[in-house]
């Protein structure tokens, strides 16, 4: 193959990394500036957020079961269904996102812990914030090097989200037991 051929793939490939790069940033961006900043003016209790704690934990706990799903699929080579089941991880995972942004929108602000088990609520959601940070640009990556059937590299990196990834839908999951439960 000559270079020329080469270089298409490699320069669509860091197109599509800075891309997620850049999505990436905003995301995590956006997310820690409505737990973290300032509140507008008349929007917090503006509208009833209060059933979307109980929505984002299923869809915490969904995105789980799928990945759970498609890691036995691809165990079994069924790659199609593998597929479907990763991408429905990732479709539960962005419906959390986007009800986990209303619901900080119009509240007021976290709700504080107030149970008997303050340090092992604080060391699981700290743990769970930094990996879900990570969490965000290797889902990303890990279901761009699929989607384009970069194999070798998908699986390399796959083995990496994979557990990442359980572990931030699981200890959302946790998260909310241990808030509302």
């Amino acid at each position: 193959m000559s270079t020329s051929a080469h270089a298409a793939p490699r320069r669509t490939d860091r197109f599509w990394l800075t891309v997620i790069a850049i999505l990436s940033a905003v995301v995590v961006g956006a997310v820690a500036f409505l737990i973290l900043g300032p509140r507008p003016d008349g929007v917090a209790g503006r509208l009833d957020v209060s059933a979307l704690p109980a929505f984002n934990a299923t869809f915490n706990g969904l995105a789980g079961t799928c990945l759970i799903v498609g890691y036995i699929l691809i165990r079994r080579k069924r790659i199609e269904l593998h597929r479907r089941a990763m991408l429905a991880a990732f479709g539960c995972s962005s419906a959390f996102l986007v009800s986990y942004v209303v619901y900080h929108t119009f509240k007021a602000a976290p709700t504080p812990y107030g149970g008997p088990y303050r340090g092992l609520y604080l060391t699981i959601l700290l743990s769970h914030i930094v990996l879900a940070t990570l969490i965000v640009p290797l889902a990303l990556v890990t279901l761009y090097r699929g989607w384009t059937w970069d194999v070798t590299r998908h699986r390399r990196i796959a083995k990496v989200t994979l557990p990442i990834w359980l572990y931030v839908s699981a200890t959302g999951v946790v998260i909310y037991a241990m808030l509302y439960g």
